[in-house]
């Protein structure tokens, strides 16, 4: 049985990846969650090969036990980790670097995106290598944003939501050196970007005129670059769409940057 391990998995992405994995009875897969209580929707699928695990990403004895958990069960190996959990900063998004009402709150905005957004993920990343070793598939993805590439961003003109693109771009860096590292172990490290998905992350359930604001403008920005974007998908297109190019992936494209689609088109 192809065995999983998904980050952030009690909304919207992470819980369309364990949906769609977890379809399958072949695979058993792990729903990586901050808290077990707050993760109803998890719960509601009551599928005997999904397993909800408690573990923050930037607690790493939370992650260490994790690994014990899922060793526990798979004997001591997994085939593919993915990297989903990920901070959107919620309230200053729609800032630029230097609009912040301090420096304190900007300087916090950067660390708390990079303690997630890379420091996390490279600590579940070195946690779980153990068990990836092991493993037959030894895939381990981990999820960007095509606004954390450099020509993308020039092009559309996105200049808001520093802390996070940041993060991801660094993201990108860090998946890149694993890829260099284990290059002759038969391992794939893949940073991939989901597309512009229709999720909470994007806007609340109820949105502010800023909110509204800002995506008009960022779908705005984006049709320059993509004059035939239609607008947001949905999470189980971006997901499906993910998985395929993650099973195709290949020890020659480890460390690459791609979109949802395989390639560097976005949206």
């Amino acid at each position: 049985m192809p065995s999983y391990v998904v980050t952030g998995a009690s909304r919207g992405l992470g819980l369309e990846f364990v949906q769609q994995l977890g379809s399958s009875p072949e695979n058993i897969v792990f729903a990586l969650v901050r808290n077990k209580k707050t993760a109803d929707k998890l719960i509601a699928l009551s599928r005997s090969n999904v397993h909800i695990v408690q573990a923050d990403i930037t607690d790493v004895n939370a992650l260490k036990l994790a690994a014990q958990e899922v060793s526990k069960i798979t004997g001591g190996k997994l085939d593919v980790l993915i990297n989903n959990a990920a901070l959107v900063e919620p309230n200053h998004r729609n800032l630029n670097l230097d609009e912040y009402p301090d420096e304190k709150t900007l300087e916090k905005d950067l660390f708390d995106s990079f303690h997630v957004n890379a420091i996390g993920v490279i600590h579940t990343t070195n946690i779980f290598l153990p068990l990836l070793r092991a493993g037959s598939v030894k895939k381990v993805a981990s999820l960007s944003t095509g606004i954390a590439d450099l020509d993308t961003t020039i092009a559309t003109g996105y200049s808001l939501a520093g802390p996070y693109c940041i993060s991801k771009a660094a993201l990108n860096m860090a998946v890149s050196k694993y890829a260099l590292k284990y290059k002759n172990d038969g391992f794939v490290f893949l940073s991939i970007s989901p597309g512009l998905v229709a999720t909470d992350a994007m806007v609340s359930e109820h949105p502010s005129d800023e909110e509204i604001a800002e995506v008009k403008d960022m779908i705005a920005g984006f049709t320059k670059v993509y004059p035939d974007f239609t607008g947001p998908i949905t999470a189980e297109e971006s997901i499906r769409s993910m998985l395929s190019v993650i099973d195709e992936a290949t020890v020659e494209t480890s460390g690459a940057f791609l979109s949802h689609k395989g390639n560097k088109e976005w949206l």
